[in-house]
Order: C-alpha cells, then structure tokens, then sequence
C-alpha cells in the first residue's frame, strides 16, 4: 500500500528530525501538516515549500505541544483541513540537563508535557480517526535515552522511557486492527540545533571540530558518526510501508550502536 495522497501529521516539524520526516514523507506522496508553537511567515512557507516542491498538500499549523487542549486540537485541524489523518509522528521535544536535586520544577513538568504527554494527547485523539479509516501508522520518535539513561537528564530520560512504555500499549491495543504504533530510538542525529553547539564545544574544550565531534558529542556512539535526518526519515517511512505492517510494539535504534554497549 503507498502512502500517496494518506496524510502524516508531524510534530515539532519546523526544523531537524520533524522536518527531515516531513521531506521524506512528502517525497513519497504523503500530503503534510507541519507543527511548532510559533506562527511565523517562515513556517507556513515550509509547508508551501514542501507542497510545490513534492506536488501534495502541505499546511502549517500552530499548536503547543506543553498543552493537552491544543495537541487533540493539532490532530482535529489537521483532519478538518486534508480529510483525513493516516499518519502520526510524534516528534516534539527539548532538553534540559541539571542533577536532579538542581532540577527547576518547571523544566521537568515541561519536559514531560511536551517528550512525553504530547503524544498520549494526540494519540488518543488520531486513534478513532484512523480506526474509522481502516488504516494508520503511529511512530513516537523518542531516543537511545528511551533504552539507557545518561546523567543529569532526568526529565528527559524519564520521558523517553515513557514514550517506548506507551508506545508498547498503543500496540497492544490495536493489535488486532490495521494500525501500528513504533518508536524510533535515535542517537545523536546532526540537526541544525547539534551543528550550532559545536564552536562553543570546541572553545569549551580546546579542540578541533572532528575531534570534538568524535570525542565529546559522539563518545557513547561507537560509530562515531552522527545520523542524519535523512536516515529518521527513512526509517519512519519503511514503518509506514507494507514490509513493516507485522512491526508493532517495539523499537528501532538509529544510534551507531550506541544501545549495544
């Protein structure tokens, strides 16, 4: 079955991995609804960017994935404005790193809406919409920090837990259906976001960028290698093809063999 002409709601989808699955997807004739919390010319003109390049429908729209109301409210839109909803990549997420007796209080219930509660909200706001389609794809893009932990990332690892523990019940729970829910566990991927930490990394430290790179960003990645955004993006797309329609329930780490240590 292709996804020609199916719609792929993505969130956090303005840049990085949400925006490398949206070109993916798009690619291969899935119609696009990008998503951040910002309401920029610049926004709705990826969307127009993606639709003329790729020739599908691709709109923007605004929602902020820390609030349960406006992540059900993204999944009603996105059906209200291209009919249907087929596809849904929950991808939003941000990071704050502290121990644990330093962490705000308002970081950690942040982290935790936005990595974590965002995708139960719009979970359960897509899931009677692709059961009456007879058809949908489910993909949590959660992280190596979903299957190991590293210090200081509470929030962040308790929430990527989270999303590989939920993502195994959504697919308990439409088992029996034409609907599958997976995670994709990257490692460091190089997003825009990654690429402007590094001069500041290389002051830090007083190294080179390749050094840098291979010895402080990538020191758990035995690859030493970033993923690209590409590769997510593929990776999402082959979870939405007929070859993938038995995978449920589990997951897929992109991590250079970071989670095989």
């Amino acid at each position: 079955m292709s996804i020609t002409g199916k719609c792929a709601v993505i969130t956090g989808s303005n840049s990085g991995i949400g925006l490398g699955v949206a070109e993916e997807l798009a690619r291969q004739g899935a119609n696009i609804v990008l998503n951040s919390f910002s309401d920029r010319p610049e926004d709705h003109a990826l969307a127009d960017k993606i639709a003329k390049e790729h020739k599908v429908q691709a709109i923007y729209i605004k929602a902020d994935m820390s609030r349960g109301d406006e992540c059900r409210a993204l999944v009603t839109q996105a059906k209200e404005a291209l009919g249907r909803v087929d596809i849904l990549v929950n991808n939003a997420g941000i990071q704050h790193v502290a121990p644990i007796d330093e962490f705000p209080v308002e970081k950690w219930d942040q982290i935790i809406a936005i990595n974590m509660s965002s995708a139960f909200h719009t979970t359960a706001a897509a899931l009677p919409i692709m059961r009456e389609q007879g058809w949908g794809r489910v993909v949590n893009i959660a992280s190596a920090h979903g299957l190991t932990a590293s210090p200081y990332k509470s929030a962040y690892v308790s929430a990527k837990h989270g999303v590989v523990g939920m993502t195994k019940t959504v697919a308990l729970e439409t088992a029996e259906e034409p609907i599958t829910c997976n995670a994709i566990c990257p490692g460091y991927v190089l997003t825009p976001l990654v690429e402007a930490q590094i001069p500041d990394t290389m002051k830090q430290y007083n190294m080179d960028r390749e050094t840098v790179i291979r010895e402080v960003l990538l020191q758990r990645q035995p690859s030493k290698q970033f993923a690209t955004v590409e590769q997510i993006g593929g990776t999402v797309a082959f979870l939405c093809s007929p070859a993938a329609e038995q995978i449920t329930g589990t997951t897929i780490s992109v991590d250079g063999g970071w989670t095989a240590l």
